[in-house]
């Protein structure tokens, strides 16, 4: 399992864009550069009055294949 860290600031105004269909993903660069192109509805789950915002990690498998994402 590989994991990524990465810190997000996005507006509530922002995260409602992207996740009503404007835009379906969000790309995020990780601590060392690496670009990641992520769904949001991910985050939804750490959406508050005041958008997204925080250290994140991300669990992906060998595969590449999503695991889980947390607040860290």
């Amino acid at each position: 399992m590989t994991t990524y860290t990465f810190s997000m600031n996005i507006s509530y105004q922002s995260y409602l864009n992207h996740y009503s269909g404007a835009a379906s993903t969000v790309l995020v660069v990780t601590d060392s550069g690496l670009k990641l192109q992520l769904p949001a509805l991910r985050f939804r789950p750490y959406l508050s009055q005041l958008g997204v915002r925080g250290r994140f990690r991300l669990k992906v498998n060998a595969q590449n294949k999503f695991e889980n994402i947390e607040q860290i």
